[in-house]
């Protein structure tokens, strides 16, 4: 998929654990972890403004646009 989650580049930064990130979040930490590994196929504007208000970040930091490899074609 084209879009890439950096959460785990944040959390890093933040020292923080998913555990905590997803406490504070108000989400489960399984729901946190799809959505750090880049399987989620969608995340609510509610869920990501509490990710950038929990983290004190912008949405540009967490979330970025690859192009697909197209080697194949």
């Amino acid at each position: 998929m084209p879009i890439v989650v950096d959460i785990d580049v944040m959390l890093a930064k933040r020292k923080m654990s998913v555990g905590d990130l997803a406490d504070r979040v108000g989400i489960t930490p399984a729901n946190l972890a799809v959505l750090k590994n880049g399987r989620a196929k969608a995340v609510r504007f509610t869920t990501l403004a509490a990710l950038c208000e929990v983290l004190k970040c912008q949405p540009g930091e967490l979330l970025r646009w690859e192009p697909e490899d197209t080697a194949g074609e």
